[in-house]
């Protein structure tokens, strides 16, 4: 290579390089100084784009954490008003039992009573209209489901939650087909009476019959030879709130009948005699059968809404007649005797409300909780029809008493049942879904980190390195520039 003074292209190199090495250190501190491995753009295209999907990601988790914390919040304050509700409860069954003790109570007591169940009645009600998260009212119906019965020859009352068949319930038609008619406990006996006016010595045709002690469900019947069927009769109808059981003589066989007064397997006849007055043994027993149905509503199911179908039973309750029909879940219809026939009907409709939680970092990843209805007139409805619930039970009467025992029952059952799917929620649903999420942020945030943090040992050793050759090059580069004086030494 010539000698040149004007064009030094051995200085040239030496800055060159030293430009590319400078500008590899001022990286090696920007990336070390920020932490950051992706400072900009240019630094990795690709994986700004992979980083930034991640991050995102990571960010929509983290918010999704907190709705499901938020929306724990929410169960934890309807749970916390409905435990008082159950108190409420308790409260109203103990004074209609002690309503129902009329051989001690007079009037005033039981005035006194109904006064603090009205009482109660009224503190359920304002509880379910002024319980709020915020704004959101959330036990009044507007955040959960409401069955209002649309066929009322057939239905006497029915109560639908927010889970149907195992799936959130959604508005729409109730449909009831009956696949088992409910049947009373009855006991045809043998013996035979020419008329109900025929006394009792008169058994089968004969003249010898006796008197004796017919024992039914417990209780204790004497008669005698020469008292009649009918006086029979009426003393066992005499007792039938106590027994559940009635007696009437069929004039076309010429026997007794006996027969409960409710449906379903929980209703039973106990008979037994001294002497065959009713039946040809001493002892025999029977009981009712319980209704089967098979219950159809609207249900959400992977985000559409189809139509569930769940069976219905009578009688699962130990109290409980065989024409009120239960699910698994809470839900129950109780059928008039017009609607104890094979057959599908119609009967009711649900409005439905329901809180919805974004619990997931995408779209669409939400989750559904009704929270019920607990105004008194939608608790209780099923248990003795006729239009009896929780907001008008009166006490004044044995009956009324008794009546309001069933409905307190039915009450305390269905809020239990509420809060026990809203714990179930709370604890599977939302805190699970809490822990799993943290672990999803956990290895989002670890993959977005391997991209787009700096290793930090190794960017030091880059610097390190850097930072010699820079030296180095510095120190090349005024050797290149004192190059061109060695051409002076020729012009001497």
């Amino acid at each position: 290579m010539g000698l040149q003074i004007n064009t030094n292209v051995t200085a040239l190199t030496a800055l060159r390089n030293l430009g590319n090495v400078s500008t590899a250190v001022s990286k090696s501190i920007e990336k070390l100084s920020s932490g950051l491995r992706i400072n900009q753009a240019a630094d990795d295209p690709a994986g700004l784009i992979i980083s930034e999907s991640l991050r995102a990601q990571t960010d929509g988790l983290n918010q999704a954490i907190s709705n499901s914390q938020d929306a724990a919040n929410v169960i934890k304050t309807a749970e916390g008003a409905l435990t008082e509700v159950n108190s409420l409860l308790r409260n109203i069954r103990q004074l209609s039992v002690h309503a129902a003790n009329t051989g001690v109570n007079d009037i005033i007591a039981v005035q006194a009573d109904q006064t603090q169940i009205n009482s109660a009645v009224g503190s359920i009600d304002r509880i379910a209209t002024q319980t709020q998260f915020g704004t959101k009212r959330l036990l009044d119906g507007s955040s959960g489901t409401v069955a209002s019965v649309t066929d009322t020859t057939d239905v006497g009352g029915i109560f639908i939650g927010g889970t149907f068949g195992g799936v959130p319930t959604q508005a729409g038609t109730v449909t009831v087909q009956v696949t088992t008619v409910g049947q009373r406990g009855a006991i045809t006996g043998a013996a035979t009476y020419a008329t109900s006016a025929s006394t009792l010595n008169t058994v089968n045709s004969g003249t010898q019959g006796a008197g004796g002690t017919v024992v039914l469900n417990g209780q204790s019947i004497v008669v005698k030879a020469s008292d009649t069927v009918q006086t029979l009769l009426d003393k066992v109808n005499a007792l039938s709130a106590t027994t559940g059981v009635t007696a009437a003589y069929n004039a076309a066989t010429f026997k007794i009948t006996l027969t409960t007064q409710d449906y379903g397997s929980n209703s039973t006849i106990s008979l037994s005699e001294s002497s065959t007055l009713i039946n040809s043994t001493t002892s025999t027993s029977t009981a009712g059968t319980n209704a089967i149905a098979t219950v159809s509503a609207q249900t959400l199911v992977n985000g559409a809404t189809v139509v569930t179908t769940s069976a219905f039973t009578g009688g699962r309750g130990s109290t409980d007649s065989g024409l009120r029909l239960t699910d698994t879940y809470g839900n129950s219809i109780l059928l008039t005797q017009a609607g104890n026939t094979v057959s599908t009907k119609a009967v009711a409709t649900v409005t439905s409300g329901k809180l919805q939680f974004q619990v997931g970092g995408n779209a669409g990843q939400v989750v559904n909780a009704s929270l019920g209805n607990i105004r008194t007139a939608n608790l209780g409805t099923t248990s003795v029809g006729g239009g009896v619930n929780l907001s008008n039970v009166d006490v004044t009467t044995y009956a009324g008493a008794n009546n309001a025992i069933l409905v307190s029952d039915e009450a305390i059952s269905q809020v239990s049942q509420l809060r026990a799917n809203l714990g179930a929620f709370q604890k599977n649903t939302l805190e699970s879904t809490v822990r799993y999420l943290g672990v999803a942020v956990e290895n989002l945030s670890a993959s977005e980190s391997q991209i787009r943090d700096t290793n930090v040992a190794a960017e030091v050793v880059n610097l390190t390195k850097n930072q010699i050759i820079q030296q180095a090059a510095t120190s090349v580069l005024a050797q290149a520039n004192s190059a061109p004086q060695q051409i002076l030494a020729l012009l001497k």
